[in-house]
């Protein structure tokens, strides 16, 4: 089973995250949506929140698994048996950070780290760019799937 792992605060889910994991799905039998948790990170959206969104959002997929994990990716893909970690790409800057961090995977673990780059049209969308939306009354909800109402 080509199974992967799908990182994210996910706060809160995108339509950059749901194109990337729609797309992978056609390339892993399973997907887990795993919500990184770090105590020293302050989020918008409480984790109960964060994983209704995801789950919400897949319901009717069998394929898509929704769980948390603290501490190291490749730790996480270890224990639950996951060959891969599926990664979204927006633009160079992206890149450039993700390429190390999949260097830095792949040096502690046999972890291949698979790039899909945004649909043109989504790339622009960016957690924190939502987050900043929502804050000051604007209108998000072409930026999130429908199951990411506040």
């Amino acid at each position: 089973m080509k199974r992967a792992v799908f990182p994210g605060s996910f706060d809160p889910l995108t339509l950059g995250h749901f194109d990337i994991i729609e797309r992978g799905l056609k390339l892993f039998d399973e997907i887990i949506l795993a919500i990184g948790v770090n105590a020293d990170k302050k989020y918008m959206f409480t984790l109960e929140q964060r994983e209704a969104f995801l789950k919400d959002s897949f319901k009717d997929e069998p394929k898509i698994k929704v769980m948390t994990y603290k501490g190291l990716t490749v730790d996480f893909c270890n224990a639950t048996d996951s060959g891969f970690i599926l990664r979204g790409l927006r633009n160079p800057g992206d890149f450039e950070f993700e390429k190390a961090i999949a260097h830095t995977n792949r040096k502690l673990s046999q972890i291949e780290t698979v790039f899909l780059l945004t649909s043109s049209g989504k790339s622009y969308i960016s957690s924190s760019i939502v987050r900043d939306v929502i804050r000051n009354g604007g209108d998000y909800t072409g930026l999130v799937p429908d199951t990411v109402r506040v």
